[in-house]
């Protein structure tokens, strides 16, 4: 996570399989535009990414 306000983001590995997983979980994963097993995005560090992070914390990775 880089520590300038103007373009903090946070990258974010899917680790784990969506197979019986929650239905919002799965939203959640696709709201952070994870759709496959180890795809990665690269998003703004904020409030909203962050509450969506926690939700799925046990399928995602946050790389630093």
């Amino acid at each position: 996570m880089a520590k300038n306000n103007d373009t903090a983001t946070v990258r974010v590995r899917l680790v784990k399989g969506l197979r019986g997983v929650q239905g919002r979980h799965r939203l959640s994963v696709k709201a952070l535009g994870l759709n496959k097993l180890n795809d990665v995005r690269e998003l703004k560090d904020s409030p909203q990414v962050r509450g969506l992070i926690n939700t799925v914390y046990y399928l995602v990775r946050v790389e630093e």
